[in-house]
């Protein structure tokens, strides 16, 4: 008899496991999108913040067991990304800062921790709670010596820099 239950145990424990890699593996999933076909309630945030805009990307993606929609756009010259859950409540944007607008002590840390690498993009990541947008860090893509393409997270403050990964 507790042979078989271990077995049992054993057998449950494996699907469990599964089930949750599953899960784990359906979370990162990403689906591209036609900007023509996103659902109303996406173009209808998208139109209600940057109104004219051009959408030059969308994904469909699971974050935390929610659907989220990251959009890629153009609103009068300036580069911007949104996560937009599928309800239509904007929960992040990011918007291209140019170097010399970046804050001082950001450009500093940077320049001291990469001297030799050179900026591809900066972008300032803001969260968004009730409609209000709060500045929250920056993403820098540099490139360096190697002549490859880093993303760093940076704090407002410059005083943290994390997460070097490479671009693709």
């Amino acid at each position: 008899m507790r042979g078989i239950m271990g077995v049992l145990c054993l057998t449950a424990v494996a699907g469990l496991l599964t089930a949750a890699t599953l899960s784990f593996a359906d979370d990162k999933k990403e689906e591209k999108i036609a900007p023509e076909k996103l659902p109303q309630k996406i173009k209808d945030a998208v139109n209600g913040r940057f109104p004219k805009a051009e959408i030059t990307s969308a994904e469909k993606e699971k974050e935390d067991g929610k659907v989220v929609f990251d959009i890629e756009l153009k609103h009068e010259g300036r580069k911007y990304e949104m996560d937009i859950l599928e309800d239509g409540t904007i929960i992040e944007i990011e918007k291209e800062v140019k170097l010399k607008d970046l804050p001082a002590a950001v450009a500093g840390a940077l320049k001291a921790k990469f001297p030799d690498a050179t900026t591809k993009e900066i972008m300032e990541v803001n969260k968004v709670k009730d409609k209000k947008e709060t500045p929250d860090h920056y993403e820098v893509v540099i490139v360096g010596k190697d002549k490859k393409a880093k993303e760093v997270v940076v704090s407002l403050d410059g005083k943290s820099i994390k997460g070097e990964k490479e671009e693709k």
